[in-house]
């Protein structure tokens, strides 16, 4: 039970990370895109590589957001017909659900890794920077939503999820009303 412990926090403390990530590339974009916006507009001026690293940036906030959004259940999903199946149904689907996803994180490696060798190759034209540090993320997005569909899996195989958890769409407040107003229209 203490190994559990460990690998939750190890869990917790990595993801918290990544939510520190997204903060400081979200704030170094904000402040070169205004710096040179100030810069340009006043001076005639500009700083060429805080147009090149802004867009890097955007590149990591936007695979690091999406595995923390993987993580707290966070993605838009239809549960239209999902909701209405019974256990096994739910099941089924959320099975397939995962494992199409396990795929596509795969694909997404593979082609991260043929990719690898023209990246590293590939330089950026302002920072000079090999473009394997921007496009190498795929290297990391695609192994940790892999290990978050297989933590999934092996939970729904062992019967570790609890019913709640088989529809993976988090529900909007306002979708929650206007359901309520449709079945009170029905009765």
């Amino acid at each position: 039970m203490n190994l559990q412990k460990t690998i939750d926090g190890a869990i917790h403390w990595f993801f918290k990370l990544l939510e520190l990530l997204v903060v400081v590339c979200m704030v170094a974009m904000v402040i070169m895109v205004f710096g040179n916006v100030v810069l340009r507009y006043a001076f005639n001026s500009g700083i060429s590589v805080s147009d090149e690293m802004s867009r890097y940036f955007f590149i990591w906030l936007t695979y690091i957001g999406a595995m923390v959004a993987m993580h707290e259940g966070g993605h838009l999903g239809v549960d239209t017909l999902i909701k209405h199946l019974p256990v096994l149904g739910k099941k089924v689907c959320l099975f397939l659900s995962e494992a199409l996803m396990l795929f596509c994180n795969g694909l997404f490696f593979l082609g991260t890794w043929k990719m690898h060798d023209l990246q590293v190759s590939n330089v950026s034209p302002v920072v000079g920077l090999s473009m394997i540090w921007v496009f190498g993320i795929g290297y990391v997005v695609s192994v940790v939503m892999a290990i978050i569909n297989l933590n999934v899996i092996y939970r729904l195989v062992t019967g570790r999820i609890t019913e709640q958890e088989l529809i993976q769409v988090i529900e909007t407040e306002g979708l929650a009303e206007v359901e309520k107003q449709m079945q009170a229209g029905k009765a």
